[in-house]
């Protein structure tokens, strides 16, 4: 099944009536088509003929990213930047939840489709009835080729995506049919993750070159000193760290568990999750790895063996809580 309802090179959609493209969306769309999309859709598609007037690239509609759950309205890759684009017809102000949203497809794609890891993200909110624009182009803290969200009315998505082509962030990259096929690829995986850092690796060496690996490292260094302190002046600690998805808040766990399990020097960490299903892969996937490092060492070790260190690592909360609820 298509991953969007309708896609189209620019050049052609620049040919067609309203109506030709709102058919073929309403073809591609399995479920009812409501009048307020088809409402919003006889809105969009002039602004966005005129927008992407004399450009080359390719569109979609209602593009679906790999199991988020969430569709884009409207995505288009122009000179290999992927522009993610949010309308909100009526809409005379900014509001900050739709803000949010685009930030989080851009972010969505930037983190868990494979072809987007290394392409520039802009997204662009545009709120129909809006007299003023914010049209600065302004780039992450983290240099993964992802800009903040730029604001703007319909008058102005033209000027908007030229202000971007024309930049020194812009590429020349040709992105053809591969960009809609990319697979969900979230860069490392939690399995792969807790593989690496089980084999005491830095969280440097498991993150993708465009995530914050500094940030992280940051972040893990910054906890293990409140355990540090927490455990010469003997007190209790308990820290939040949060995040948008894929930002490496399991990354910044685990590195933190793994880091705190020599028991010689008093500590025993253990990573606890909800999820049962996930722990259950975690303990067989790193059972599996131990065994086979350890073979390698030329040390006989069972399966058996290997797990049960494996399981006094990660565990599920639920028998944690179990185990010390009073009754």
């Amino acid at each position: 099944m298509l991953n969007y309802y309708y896609s189209d090179q620019i050049s052609d959609f620049l040919k067609k009536s309203t109506e030709e493209v709102i058919g073929s969306i309403t073809i591609g769309n399995t479920f009812d088509v409501k009048a307020t999309e088809n409402n919003s859709w006889l809105q969009q598609i002039p602004i966005l003929q005129d927008a992407f007037e004399g450009l080359e690239g390719i569109l979609f509609f209602e593009f679906s990213i790999p199991r988020m759950g969430k569709r884009i309205d409207v995505l288009a890759i122009i000179q290999g930047v992927v522009f993610v684009l949010e309308f909100k017809v009526g809409e005379s102000k900014f509001q900050s939840y739709h803000l949010e949203q685009v930030w989080d497809y851009a972010l969505d794609l930037k983190n868990f489709h494979e072809p987007s890891h290394d392409l520039l993200m802009v997204p662009i909110l545009i709120a129909s009835e809006s007299k003023s624009s914010h049209l600065n182009l302004e780039t992450t803290i983290h240099d993964d080729r992802l800009l903040k969200p730029i604001k703007t009315g319909f008058q102005d998505l033209k000027k908007a995506i030229h202000i971007v082509l024309d930049s020194n962030l812009s590429t020349n990259v040709v992105i053809g049919d591969s960009f809609a096929k990319g697979r969900y690829a979230p860069t490392p995986t939690v399995i792969e993750a807790a593989i690496h850092l089980f084999q005491n690796h830095t969280v440097d060496a498991i993150t993708r070159n465009d995530a914050d690996a500094t940030n992280l490292s940051v972040t893990t260094d910054f906890v293990s000193d409140i355990i540090a302190n927490a455990k010469q002046n003997q007190k209790k600690s308990i820290c939040f760290v949060t995040g948008v998805p894929g930002a490496g808040k399991t990354l910044v766990g685990l590195k933190i568990a793994t880091t705190h399990l020599e028991k010689e020097n008093g500590d025993s960490s253990v990573y606890l999750s909800g999820n049962g299903p996930l722990v259950a892969i975690l303990q067989e996937a790193l059972t599996r790895d131990k065994v086979v490092r350890e073979k390698m060492a030329g040390n006989k070790i069972t399966k058996k063996e290997a797990k049960q260190s494996v399981k006094s690592f990660i565990q599920a909360v639920h028998h944690y809580r179990d185990e010390y609820l009073v009754k």
